[in-house]
């Protein structure tokens, strides 16, 4: 698994280019953005293609070959392989097969972006890209409301001002967030602000709607979880008072966006506990 540069080559590892030389193979998930690399270090290694759309096809020829005593190695269009990247079911079949699998470390937009962040490191969430459309990516928001690690997503240009939009209703207008642009690239641009800050600036600006793009948000503060946890207490008691369990919890779900399933087991608990 060799990482390859998401942007200057000069990130490229004397290590990498070792590795990609001395292969029978280079497995590329586009051989024709890999290729202009290949040649610029001067490697004359076979390229194959790799890709979401033949990877279970072409994978039991690679694993013969392996098994044969061949060396293949992995690359993707940029950064580490497997990160949102074609590989998984070969590395995995790999492993299966008792195939030695070995990684040669280089650059990752996940941690390149993370390192500049400002933002806790310790605990993260890589989430990846969101669904392309809106009502399954605000679903996927809505599972990451209460969550207090920083979260990690890849976006493209031409959906970034959706997904800020999806964010700020899912997430709240004040949550911190990062846009890491075109890292490492002539045009790297990084802009820190609240996630109504950010889409606003975005608005304003068409080029930070180009290139590749990193989106950090802050998780939300443990304060803030204990805060929601009162006012949906708050909520659903006044409801109690005056509507069955069902409706109650059903209302109470509605208002503060927490899952309808477990305000129904408080407000459960809660009956059960009035009338002991």
């Amino acid at each position: 698994m060799v990482a390859t540069p998401i942007g200057n080559l000069e990130d490229f590892s004397p290590r990498a280019a070792a590795v990609l030389s001395g292969v029978d193979l280079v497995a590329a998930e586009d051989t024709r953005h890999s290729r202009p690399l290949l040649r610029h270090f001067g490697i004359n290694t076979p390229l194959t293609a790799v890709h979401e759309h033949n990877e279970r096809e072409v994978m039991d020829g690679l694993l013969t070959r392996l098994q044969e005593g061949q060396s293949i190695a992995l690359i993707s269009d940029a950064g580490t392989p497997l990160i949102s990247d074609p590989g998984f079911p070969l590395v995995r079949e790999c492993h299966r097969r008792g195939i030695k699998v070995s990684p040669i470390p280089g650059p990752s937009a996940t941690v390149c972006a993370l390192s500049v962040a400002g933002m806790p490191t310790d605990r993260f969430v890589f989430e990846g890209f969101l669904p392309a459309k809106s009502a399954a990516r605000r679903a996927r928001l809505k599972q990451l409301q209460r969550e207090s690690r920083t979260l990690v997503f890849y976006e493209s240009g031409h959906r970034i001002m959706e997904t800020l939009q999806d964010m700020r209703e899912e997430l709240g207008d004040e949550r911190p967030a990062l846009l890491a642009r075109e890292l490492t690239k002539l045009y790297e641009t990084l802009m820190g602000d609240s996630l109504a800050g950010l889409l606003q600036a975005i608005e304003k600006d068409p080029m930070q709607r180009k290139g590749e793009m990193v989106l950090l948000v802050e998780g939300i503060k443990e304060e803030e979880i204990s805060g929601r946890a009162a006012e949906v207490e708050r909520i659903l008691g006044i409801l109690l008072e005056e509507l069955p369990v069902k409706q109650a919890a059903t209302l109470t779900a509605r208002i503060t966006g927490e899952k309808k399933n477990a305000i129904y087991k408080q407000a459960l608990a809660i009956k059960e506990g009035a009338e002991e």
